[in-house]
């Protein structure tokens, strides 16, 4: 790559090595982000102060729908954020009856030796899933607590059986990770380790070490606090695989991540990578682009990225 007369490579340990690639995607414009030649891919842009409110009217609309409906719903649901609190809100407000309702977390923190985290541990998702969304459901509304999963070393032999013998999600919802990553499905990890894109379709949940970019992405997260504390991130991850999230009948992915409430967004590029750029398990998110999938972007993040000879902003004020 060269900018500015100056010809370099990336870092060797970026698993995705494809410059020209990169600088094809990055060139992606506000205004061509959301064509895409697969029809059922569907991308859209929202505008940043509706994001919240449309992510998680989206999950309190199919809950209810499935409700109203009489019907089973599966949802493979990611990091437990607060504002579930809203869904669980509008569930009260609404009498839905969430007998019906099953809810795996696409995935855990793990230890050095694979150890999952307990869901006693404040920072693991199972706890926050527990206190952010089931707790705050009223008791005669939840649906029994053994529909309510997240991996664990009691279950995890088991994780995708269980989703399986459902029929498989109904909705694998999610976002897009700095690595590519969709939940902890690591570019390059020796755990999703495949000898063809095919075969690594069909990889089921799997602990994995995690990527410098998902430990530095998480450790400016809400959970860790937003001081770049990488010493306080576990170093492994148990999440579901590829054939989870094949297995869905449909993906919708929100991307609206920013550096506390600045525009800054290391998102920015990865979406367009993983959006645009070649279907690949070096992106493991890119493989939305070949099935039904909604991608809804906040209109910050789908902004133009600026040339590399062109200041985006200043540091220094």
């Amino acid at each position: 790559m060269i900018v500015e007369g100056f010809d370099y490579r990336m870092a060797r340990w970026m698993p995705f090595q494809d410059q020209k690639e990169c600088r094809r995607v990055a060139s992606i414009t506000r205004e061509d982000i959301t064509k895409h030649p697969n029809p059922n891919f569907k991308i859209d842009v929202i505008p940043d102060v509706e994001f919240p409110f449309r992510q998680f009217t989206d999950i309190f609309f199919r809950i209810k729908q499935a409700s109203d409906e009489g019907r089973r719903l599966v949802l493979i649901l990611p990091q437990p954020e607060p504002e579930y609190a809203w869904v669980a809100f509008l569930l009260n407000k609404f009498r839905v009856n969430c007998r019906d309702l099953y809810t795996f977390n696409m995935d855990e923190y793990a230890d050095q030796d694979g150890n999952i985290a307990p869901e006693t541990w404040p920072n693991s998702f199972h706890y926050n899933m527990k206190k952010n969304f089931y707790a705050k459901l009223a008791p005669e509304l939840r649906p029994p607590e053994k529909q309510i999963q997240g991996p664990s070393d009691a279950n995890f032999r088991d994780y995708g059986k269980m989703i399986a013998d459902l029929g498989g999600a109904d909705v694998c919802y999610g976002g897009i990770g700095w690595s590519g990553h969709i939940a902890y499905i690591e570019p390059g990890s020796e755990a999703f380790a495949a000898s063809s894109l095919e075969e690594w379709k069909k990889i089921g949940p799997r602990i994995v070490e995690l990527t410098p970019f998902s430990i530095l992405q998480n450790c400016l997260d809400p959970e860790f606090g937003q001081s770049g504390d990488w010493s306080a991130v576990p170093p492994k991850g148990a999440t579901i695989g590829p054939a989870e999230i094949i297995g869905a009948k449909l993906r919708s992915s929100w991307n609206a991540f920013m550096v506390g409430r600045s525009k800054v967004s290391w998102q920015r590029f990865t979406v367009r990578l993983a959006a645009h750029g070649p279907v690949t398990q070096l992106v493991p998110a890119s493989i939305i682009q070949t099935l039904p999938s909604e991608l809804h972007l906040s209109e910050t993040l789908a902004a133009d990225i600026k040339p590399l000879s062109v200041e985006e902003f200043s540091w220094y004020g």
